[in-house]
């Protein structure tokens, strides 16, 4: 059986698994867990060199004109066309949640 997405207002067709959307999609707000990165190899090495690696725990603080997210313990900016390639899963909540250093 499978699973609905669990970023509210995610298209289905958007996502690879259930449980994976792009980093655009999600609410400000949540925290989550960067999975995998769909750019070009030389984008998603500057992505890693700024924090977005795989297992990296990142909050999304902002939608408006570019999604401002807090990563590594600063805020970065990101176009959304970049932060569509950027597959996270939302973390359940379970109290605080400690970004890495």
């Amino acid at each position: 059986m499978s699973e609905a997405c669990p970023v509210v207002h995610c298209a289905p067709d958007r996502c690879a698994t259930p449980a994976v959307c792009p980093l655009n999609r999600v609410r400000a707000g949540t925290t989550v867990v960067v999975k995998q990165l769909t750019a070009s190899p030389d984008m998603n090495r500057r992505l890693r060199e700024m924090g977005f690696g795989e297992e990296q725990r990142v909050k999304v603080l902002s939608l408006a004109n570019n999604l401002l997210c807090q990563v590594c313990n600063a805020r970065l900016g990101l176009s959304d066309r970049l932060a569509e390639t950027i597959l996270v899963q939302p973390l359940a909540p379970s109290g605080p949640v400690r970004l890495a250093a």
